[in-house]
């Protein structure tokens, strides 16, 4: 097997649902270091090269497979996993991706694939930016193409690693949002301040764990208090949250779950920098 069964499937977007024709699968993915490149890159752009390109070509019963923010590195991508199963299901004849680091950025995973896996199916592989096409015979630069794109990887890696060890040996916070007790000082956003409302609810639920109170029963305490979850305290005051989005929030705000409680223990602000930096080195 080529894939974990137990893989969620990812949005398709099928072209024609109702043909039992087997479809051309036109494969999207972006990482979120890819974003950092500009526009080029991005699914919609991606898309908009691959329906091009199919329907000049005379492949009208085709499907979008698509991983948005997520690595190359990893083939463990819903979208990419569901394309597999549906070639391995008879039902994909063709995939066109844009070029082929939207494939992988592992050289010998991606091998493995274009080499065997699609050939073994009958599979017509083609990207597009990269002038790859399986019925035009080997493209004997393909192979070192994919080395370059698995050393971008690595190096980008490396990269941000040593910029994170350079910002935590200055002092400097390695997240951009603060945590739950804090914000960001009006005067100088790079330094964070207290939050006297939120550091208030931190320092109560310390109170309870000190109690001998487990996450569920304080979950439950705060939620009867009807206390805002971080996510709704901060969309109230229209600041950023990473998991809800600004004025989308509702009474339901005041729902708090065990994950919630259990990282108010584990601040970062609460860890010395210099194991905090250990990890960041590996």
């Amino acid at each position: 097997m080529y894939h974990q069964s137990n893989t969620a499937a990812a949005l398709q977007f099928p072209y024609n649902a109702m043909s039992v024709e087997a479809v051309t699968a036109l494969y999207c993915r972006l990482s979120r270091d890819d974003e950092l490149q500009g526009d080029s890159n991005s699914i919609i752009n991606q898309k908009k090269i691959l329906q091009r390109y199919a329907l000049d070509h005379g492949y009208k019963n085709y499907r979008f497979y698509i991983d948005d923010g997520i690595s190359g590195t990893t083939f463990n991508r819903p979208g990419f996993q569901q394309m597999i199963a549906d070639i391995e299901a008879g039902l994909v004849k063709r995939v066109i991706i844009k070029d082929m680091s939207r494939l992988g950025r592992d050289y010998l995973q991606v091998g493995m694939y274009t080499e065997i896996m699609f050939p073994e199916h009958d599979i017509h592989f083609i990207a597009v930016n990269d002038g790859v096409d399986s019925t035009q015979g080997d493209n004997e630069f393909t192979p070192f193409r994919n080395i370059i794109n698995e050393w971008y990887a690595k190096d980008t890696s490396k990269k941000i690693r040593a910029v994170m060890k350079v910002k935590g040996n200055a002092g400097e916070h390695l997240t951009t949002l603060p945590p739950y007790g804090y914000m960001k000082s009006p005067d100088n956003k790079k330094l964070w301040v207290r939050d006297e409302e939120a550091a208030a609810v931190v320092y109560e639920i310390g109170l309870y764990v000190m109690d001998g109170f487990g996450p569920s029963q304080i979950a439950r305490k705060l939620t009867e208090r009807r206390i805002l979850t971080p996510a709704a305290y901060y969309a109230s005051r229209g600041r950023k949250a990473s998991n809800i989005k600004r004025g989308s929030w509702t009474a339901g705000g005041s729902t708090w779950g065990t994950r919630s409680i259990s990282r108010r223990g584990r601040s970062p602000t609460r860890a010395k920098r210099s194991s905090i930096i250990r990890k960041v080195s590996g």
